[in-house]
């Protein structure tokens, strides 16, 4: 007899790398770009600049100090793959003095240091960094500082509470990262003492402001803007194994665009979402690409590029499992389907025309090192036999050695059967059988049945074998025989598979040493997978190509629609939106309840948005100008964590565009003041409309959605080209309203809320006594109350008391009437008369 034992192998799993990413634009400050070409121009000394960073999770908190102009900038949480290269575009451009950050530190980022650190030669000079203790980048403990910090630009008769307030619509508390970044950021400067070194240590160091920062050419757009455009919605999972922590998109821009086939392209496709820009070349580029798969001839061609996508799979966690040497069976059969799917998309992409720059890189940069790992990897590979076995076996002809190792393993069974018959014929009589068997580790052995008469242990030796070990009634001996199988056969098993995994080991090499063009590869597929999603979409729902005009500073859009109220909506009526120049900067929309004037918000900045994404839009035409932020005041995100009432929300996402918003930037505010007494909302609104008009030609291109038609009857904003008048559109049918849903020049010259409030089921006469009760407000007239519920409330008294009395007993030499006349009848009384 014969038996082999193995020993299944099993390899750790490694954590899942970050998102690839494409290439990044510069970055500057938002504001300031006049004043920093100013500064180029006069001869001055180059500006010291600290950078503190922090990455974690896919996530980079980036926050540096200027000694030029004393003020701290900061970059809120963005996404950053693992290997660095926002981070890297960050120092290119910035190239700062030090560089701080915590001791406490993930691999990737010791790494990227280390390597930053080891440029002798970087231009102009090699940064210093600078670890400290973990502690100091405590999210408490920044938050303090910063609150704790001494600003010149905050007056000191400010309580902590309006400090706090003031902070918070300056520095996005939210972002966790860029809070602790910050914190550290502080401490560093403190503990350093810049540019007070000669200073009596009482004397702090100058903060003369905090500026957001934001790539070049890219829009900044907040986390509040995200929210209320719906751009991103996620939603608790309906599966009850994922109700702790799975997320799932919901009703979302994001949901309906996301139809890429391999995960690497949806994660690229929200890196999109949350980098929009205005550099014209990407933009085009990506135009291009879905203007030509929207072709009805190349139809075919997107479904097959789309099929292929779907076997690109992760390969940075196979190439970070080889590098480990943690590589599983699986990995090799994924790492073989992808690059097989990769070579046909190199196929097809040379088939397709080489003016599109996305197919002329696919086609040039998808090399024949592609063919040749694949070639590598099925010539090697036995996929079959490393499934069965769970560990990496290599096919025939590949190792002679090897080769020979398994035809002397797969031939032990006849040849152990003869060595058992003669090993019998040496053995005690009583003894029945015997078989010879080999176990990988420990070697070859002779196997005995346990006989009746073996009880001790002492029974078990059997002179010239050695007893090794009883298992299963079976005794196991090696004997002078199985010792010379041995050293003539050695361990096979052991062997073979030492062996193997060597040539997978030369194998691991030789990809390794091409990931380059694996790490490409994904990135091109990725944008791709993306660029064909977009045009699936834009396809299905009927989007239209955008045009890009610097010249415009605005938008302009023709019969446009919400991509998402489209969908939910039997009918969507389309409106026009146009802002630019100097004329109509400043849109006022007025209108009744559930008109369309929030949709009409929405969508603006939607179209606007995805444009600026390089997709398709919802309208028949549109024009999109150099438009550098989108802000928004429309909906409260109201949170018990933030401690701020609903209207303080209001304020600090007011106060965001107040700060920020340039000539370039689009704002969208609805129903602002709302939230407070109806005077002061009003005067808010006005503030803030006459605030932005006073910069005349730097105004922000706004639109203003409200129901406080007193802003335009008591004219609280100057007139002039810079503000234009809108109102939604209806018809009064009797006592019925009819909503058009159509914008069109005018003012609204009622709001209508009686109707939307029978629309949600209110009685009518609580709907009459409203109205009458606004008109005698309009015309200053004293509110008196109904006469006929006043004789209905006397009537109901009246018989309270008739009641009260007739339950007396008159008989009763206890009862007191003055005490009822007093108590009962003289209160009832007033309230009668």
């Amino acid at each position: 007899m014969f038996s082999v034992g193995t020993i299944p192998g099993g390899t750790p799993q490694s954590p899942e790398p970050g998102a690839a990413s494409t290439s990044f634009p510069s970055l500057a400050p938002v504001s300031g770009r006049e004043e920093a070409e100013e500064e180029e121009d006069n001869e001055q000394e180059p500006a010291e600049i600290y950078l503190c960073a922090l990455w974690t999770s896919g996530y980079l908190g980036i926050a540096y100090y200027d000694t030029s102009d004393s003020t701290i900038h900061f970059m809120p949480d963005a996404p950053d793959h693992e290997s660095l290269k926002l981070l890297q575009r960050v120092l290119d451009e910035i190239n700062p003095r030090s560089v701080v950050t915590s001791a406490k530190q993930d691999e990737n980022m010791t790494r990227f240091l280390g390597k930053l650190a080891s440029q002798e030669h970087r231009e102009p000079k090699r940064p210093e960094i600078v670890f400290l203790p973990s502690v100091d980048f405590g999210l408490e403990i920044s938050k303090q500082r910063l609150l704790a910090g001494n600003y010149s630009f905050i007056p000191d008769s400010m309580t902590t509470t309006e400090k706090i307030l003031f902070l918070s619509s300056i520095i996005p508390f939210d972002c966790l990262l860029t809070v602790r970044a910050l914190g550290g950021l502080l401490k560093f400067l403190g503990r350093r003492r810049i540019g007070v070194e000669l200073e009596d240590y009482n004397v702090s160091v100058p903060i003369l402001g905090f500026k957001k920062f934001v790539l070049t050419h890219l829009v900044s757009i907040d986390q509040d803007t995200y929210s209320v455009l719906q751009i991103f919605k996620s939603e608790s999972h309906p599966s009850v194994y994922k109700v702790a922590s799975g997320l799932k998109e919901g009703l979302s821009l994001f949901g309906i665009l996301n139809r890429c086939h391999c995960k690497w392209g949806q994660k690229l496709l929200r890196l999109w979402f949350t980098r929009p820009t205005h550099d014209l070349g990407e933009l085009n580029s990506r135009l291009d690409v879905i203007q030509f798969f929207l072709l009805p001839q190349n139809l075919d061609m997107a479904q097959m590029l789309h099929r292929l996508l779907g076997h690109i799979k992760n390969v940075p966690l196979i190439l970070k499992r080889m590098k480990l040497s943690h590589t599983k069976v699986s990995d090799w059969q994924v790492l073989y389907k992808t690059v097989y799917s990769a070579l046909g998309l190199r196929d097809a992409c040379r088939s397709l025309p080489q003016s599109i720059q996305l197919f002329q890189d696919i086609a040039q940069e998808f090399s024949d090192d592609l063919h040749h790992i694949a070639s590598l990897i099925g010539k090697v590979v036995d996929f079959e036999g490393s499934l069965a076995e769970n560990r990496f076996t290599v096919l025939p002809n590949i190792d002679p050695e090897i080769d020979e190792k398994k035809r002397r393993l797969m031939g032990l069974p006849s040849f152990l059967t003869e060595v058992a018959r003669k090993e019998l014929e040496n053995l005690d009589s009583r003894i029945p059988s015997c078989s010879v068997i080999y176990i990988p580790l420990i070697g070859f052995l002779l196997c005995i049945p346990r006989l009746p008469f073996m009880v001790e242990a002492s029974d078990f030796e059997i002179e010239g074998l050695d007893f090794m070990f009883l298992s299963e009634e079976k005794l196991h001996y090696r004997s002078a025989r199985t010792k010379e199988l041995d050293a003539l056969l050695g361990d096979l098993h052991c062997d073979i598979r030492d062996q193997e995994t060597l040539l997978m080991y030369q194998l691991q090499c030789q990809v390794l040493a091409r990931a380059a063009v694996l790490t490409r590869v994904l990135d091109l597929a990725s944008r791709l997978d993306v660029l064909l999603a977009l045009a699936s979409a834009a396809r299905d729902y009927g989007y239209s190509r955008p045009r890009y005009s610097p010249q415009l500073l605005g938008v302009r859009i023709l019969n446009g629609r919400h991509p998402l109220m489209e969908l939910c909506a039997r009918t969507f009526v389309p409106n026009s939106a146009e802002c630019g120049r100097d004329k109509g900067r400043i849109k006022v929309i007025t209108g009744p309840n559930s008109s369309g004037k929030s949709i009409y918000l929405k969508q603006v900045g939607l179209i606007t948005f995805m444009a600026l994404v390089g997709s398709f839009v919802p309208a028949e035409e549109a024009e999109i100008g150099a438009v550098d932020a989108i802000f928004t005041r429309i909906h409260s995100c109201e949170s018990i964590s933030l401690g701020l009432s609903t209207f303080m929300i209001d304020l600090n996402q007011v106060a965001k565009a107040v700060n920020n918003a340039t000539k370039q930037s689009l704002v969208l505010i609805d129903e602002f003041g709302k939230g407070t007494n109806t005077v002061d909302g009003l005067a808010l609104l006005a503030a803030v409309l006459r605030h932005w008009l006073a910069l005349g030609p730097m105004c922000p291109h706004i639109f203003v959605a409200t129901n406080f038609l007193s802003l335009v009857q008591l004219q609280l904003l100057p007139q002039g080209p810079l503000v234009q008048y809108l109102t939604m559109e209806t018809c009064e049918d009797g006592d019925d309203l009819v909503f058009f849903y159509q914008v069109c020049e005018g003012i609204a010259n009622a709001s209508h809320a009686s109707y939307t409030a029978a629309q949600a089921g209110l009685p009518g006469n609580l709907i009459a006594r409203g109205k009458e009760v606004s008109d005698l407000i309009r015309s200053g007239k004293p509110i008196k109350p109904v006469k006929e519920l006043l004789k209905e409330k006397q009537m109901e008294n009246c018989q309270t008391l008739v009641d009260k009395f007739l339950k007396l007993d008159l008989e009763d030499p206890n009862l007191d009437l003055d005490i009822f006349m007093s108590q009962e009848v003289l209160p009832a009384a007033t309230g009668i008369l």
